[in-house]
């Protein structure tokens, strides 16, 4: 790998991380702006960044918008919101071609840069708010987009399952946004929490490039004036389990179940434990060659899918697979065994052997691109951790069984959520 040198500046209203590097032939700047996940705010986080890139006073349109993007050699632009944990991140991305490369171009940077900044500062505004053909555009949209969720069993049984393990915890709110929250959003009030959010957001800026880090710093200072702040902490909430296992059931017009087993670890990503339960959850159920998948789907033939998942910033692990009715009682049990043969130990070599190798290759393949980078440095920069690539690939190599089998015994099953289909009644 080539060498990278990364270095974070902080400013009083948000920190700038630049990573020098010629690996790649572009530049890219990412803007994460984080705040905790709140049901009030949370419907307006999802559509702001669709409005803001609707149109700006520069480039009043879409299409003007895309026009001036493409004028920039086909700069890239992506705006989109993500939950971390407890929080909800909205992230701005911008990529452009390195000028070096391109005969006669010095300051295209500048003018991305630029760009970028009126979609952020210089929203376009009628009357002094967000004009109303643009909010009822964005409202429908955004209205589709949350039913189309309804139509994907796969991630409906999922979004349900977390919805109902933290019932009373933020983390059940979808970072996409409610239905029900859609409708009281207007211009004015949109327009309102966009002002809130710029104001008050813990911001993180990543410059990622053939830069130079001291004028890459002074660019952003000028471009993106950020008012001064005091950044939040990460929450770190991996709340409680109940006594018992909850099962909820839910009967639905569809061919194949959805069974999803929501279970509860104390460990996190700023855990030193934590790269022994990645490697718990790739043994577990995360590849091919996992327990789930080979047990439930090529032993037993019992499923279409089986895998597991692991959120590291809330603690939670979820065990999936798709599923025949009739095969619900097996299948609940051959998932728990493969959970309980994990505390015990019960590890081949060639199973940690090929775990580790693929999760170094996911993480050097994360690392290989400029927004693969920036999402391995925010896991660090939200959690307050220090968990460089080079360490990280070691650590994963240093996982023993032992360990492995450690961080599956902190790990407690909470509630079963089973989406069935009607015929099979």
């Amino acid at each position: 790998m080539e060498a990278t040198r990364e270095q974070t500046f902080q400013t009083s209203g948000c920190s700038i991380h630049v990573l020098e590097t010629e690996k790649y032939k572009t530049n890219t700047i990412m803007i994460k702006m984080r705040a905790p996940l709140d049901k009030e705010t949370v419907t307006m986080r999802a559509i702001l960044p669709h409005v803001l890139q609707s149109g700006t006073e520069n480039a009043p349109s879409a299409a003007a918008f895309r026009s001036a993007l493409d004028d920039l050699y086909g700069a890239l632009f992506f705006a989109d919101s993500a939950k971390k944990g407890n929080e909800h991140v909205l992230t701005f991305t911008m990529e452009v071609a390195n000028e070096k490369y391109l005969h006669g171009e010095n300051d295209l940077f500048d003018k991305a840069l630029s760009l970028l900044a009126d979609v952020l500062f210089r929203p376009k505004l009628k009357e002094g708010v967000f004009p109303e053909k643009t909010i009822r555009q964005e409202k429908r949209s955004l209205q589709q987009r949350i039913r189309s969720v309804y139509d994907d069993k796969t991630r409906y049984a999922s979004l349900k399952l977390v919805e109902e393990m933290y019932k009373d915890d933020p983390y059940a709110i979808p970072p996409g946004g409610l239905l029900e929250k859609i409708e009281p959003i207007d211009n004015a009030s949109l327009y309102t929490y966009y002002q809130k959010a710029l104001a008050e957001d813990t911001i993180d800026i990543f410059v990622i490039g053939d830069v130079k880090a001291d004028q890459a710093v002074q660019k952003m200072k000028k471009h993106l004036p950020f008012e001064d702040r005091t950044p939040s902490e990460m929450i770190t909430d991996t709340g409680h389990a109940g006594e018992d296992v909850r099962v909820i059931r839910e009967t639905q017009d569809l061919n194949q179940g959805k069974l999803n087993i929501g279970c509860r670890t104390s460990i996190t990503y700023k855990d030193p434990e934590f790269v022994a339960m990645q490697v718990c959850n790739g043994i577990l159920g995360a590849f091919a060659h996992s327990k789930l998948f080979m047990n439930v789907r090529e032993k037993e033939s019992l499923a279409y899918y089986a895998a597991s998942r692991f959120d590291s910033h809330k603690g939670f692990i979820m065990m999936l697979a798709g599923i025949d009715q009739k095969n619900y009682d097996k299948t609940v049990q051959i998932m728990n065994e493969q959970l309980d043969e994990m505390k015990k130990g019960s590890i081949t070599d060639l199973e940690i052997d090929q775990t580790k190798a693929l999760l170094k290759n996911q993480l050097q393949e994360s690392a290989d691109t400029a927004r693969g980078m920036v999402e391995v440095l925010y896991h660090n920069i939200a959690s307050g951790t220090s968990r460089p690539v080079d360490q990280w690939l070691q650590d994963i190599d240093a996982v023993t069984k032992e360990q492995a089998a450690q961080a599956a015994r902190t790990i407690t099953v909470d509630t079963v959520y089973f989406l069935a289909g009607k015929e099979e009644k």
